[in-house]
């Protein structure tokens, strides 16, 4: 089993952090992985995108060619990245800052409201990557939502570990939500 997970959206977004926190969970539960990231000139406001391949034996291509799975938290990455998924592929977009326009038949499509959610209930959009992260472990359950806890509890500072945990749970209700509406989609990992 080897799966490519696609990051993407705007800098200063946390998606390359969103990544790497993602990345060390699929260590802690005994995957191999390669994360990678690249962004534009601008460390605020450009394009970012950040690659994870996990696998249960050796990768021996180190970037991501086709996603099996991207997010998309920006209108200019969702443009970018959508045709660079698999057939069956998974995109989750953030319906705050992303509107699909058309829809490829053999893509599912997760939206929800990421950013508006986690701003509206925390006050600020910092942790929407971290509320990604929660989706993310509910609408596609690679990796399992406590191990994903414990990386981001790992990662995030000390100080923001309420803030954090807080925004993991309105990801993962959001997750919820989607699939009490999609209706159940299992995966085989």
């Amino acid at each position: 089993m080897t799966k490519e997970l696609r990051f993407a959206g705007t800098g200063g977004q946390g998606l390359i952090l969103a990544a790497i926190i993602y990345a060390e969970a699929a260590l802690y539960d005994g995957y191999r992985v390669l994360q990678s990231q690249s962004y534009g000139p601008e460390s605020r406001g450009g394009a970012s995108k950040a690659d994870c391949i996990i696998s249960d034996t050796e990768i021996d291509y180190p970037k991501v060619y086709l996603a099996d799975f991207l997010l998309a938290m920006s209108q200019k990455a969702y443009d970018k990245y959508k045709k660079d998924v698999k057939n069956g592929s998974v995109i989750l977009f953030d319906s705050t800052y992303v509107e699909v326009e058309k829809r490829e038949e053999n893509i599912i499509y997760f939206s929800a409201p990421i950013s508006k959610t986690v701003r509206d209930r925390i006050g600020k959009e910092l942790a929407s990557n971290i509320a990604a992260l929660g989706t993310i472990s509910v609408v596609y359950p690679l990796i399992g939502e406590e191990t994903l806890l414990k990386a981001i509890l790992n990662r995030v500072p000390k100080a923001t570990i309420e803030l954090n945990k807080s925004a993991f749970d309105i990801g993962k209700q959001l997750g919820k939500e989607i699939l009490e509406a999609k209706g159940s989609i299992e995966f085989v990992f």
